[in-house]
């Protein structure tokens, strides 16, 4: 370890539960911690990440509640089959593409290849639970990490959700981040994953032939309140793209 290391881990200063949830994650990655491993205590967390004990008990109580770490009584924090998945990404956990390449250590930017209002298809419609024809957004990007083409996403979003001008908004940002501002707070999903080839025309006009195989996920994404907010097509590059299952008897 280099002298620097410490002084830099210490002058972190991390106020938020999720600010603290993410330098344990960080903190698991660079330990390279594997299943049945023990965390750091709680006061060595709090020293390291600069944050309240009660944070940081907050944002463990958070990982334990997804799976990620568990406690066992008078032992400590240990990281779970879940939690020792650092590569992959964790079916059981909702994140949007932004995080999750954000989470694998790429610069993530953003190609906008379209945006437009439209009226719902019968297929997206039974998605978002509405009826054919309601106004949707209709968002086309690239995602890309550290330059190299990674996701491309198809996204239909209730127009309502979004209000306002489209040419007044910037579409290169997290989607999720764009919704919470409007109080669509995304919190979980229901995809549905394959494997899949690129629309032929997306593929030609784009210049991302050659980049497969793909794996389509299909996912519809619900706010805390219960409301079918974002239908999405997702092609993930599947050689740089994985899906990690957890199973239990």
């Amino acid at each position: 370890m280099s002298p620097q290391k410490p002084a830099r881990e210490g002058s972190r200063k991390r106020s938020s539960v999720k600010a603290v949830r993410a330098f344990v994650l960080e903190t698991i990655r660079e330990r390279g911690l594997q299943a049945g491993d023990r965390l750091n205590t709680e006061a060595e967390l709090t020293e390291r990440s600069g944050a309240s004990r009660s944070t940081v008990r907050d944002a463990l109580k958070s990982l334990e509640h997804e799976g990620v770490i568990g406690s066992v009584h008078g032992h400590g924090w240990f990281v779970s089959a879940i939690g020792s998945l650092h590569v992959e990404r964790p079916v059981t956990r909702y994140e949007s593409i932004t995080e999750m390449l954000d989470a694998r250590g790429f610069e993530v930017t953003s190609a906008v290849l379209g945006v437009e209002e439209s009226q719902a298809a019968e297929h997206e419609a039974h998605a978002l639970g509405i009826p054919p024809g309601t106004p949707v957004i209709r968002l086309t990007r690239i995602r890309y990490g550290d330059g190299e083409p990674m996701v491309l996403s198809l996204n239909v979003i209730l127009r309502d959700a979004l209000p306002g001008p489209l040419n007044h908004r910037d579409w290169s940002g997290s989607l999720t981040v764009a919704l919470e501002a409007h109080g669509h707070f995304i919190n979980s999903s229901a995809a549905t994953i394959t494997a899949a080839d690129l629309p032929a025309d997306i593929e030609q006009r784009y210049n991302l032939e050659s980049l497969g195989p793909w794996l389509l996920v299909q996912e519809t994404c619900l706010s805390r309140a219960g409301t079918r907010t974002i239908y999405a097509e997702e092609y993930c590059r599947g050689s740089e793209i994985g899906f990690s299952v957890l199973r239990r008897r």
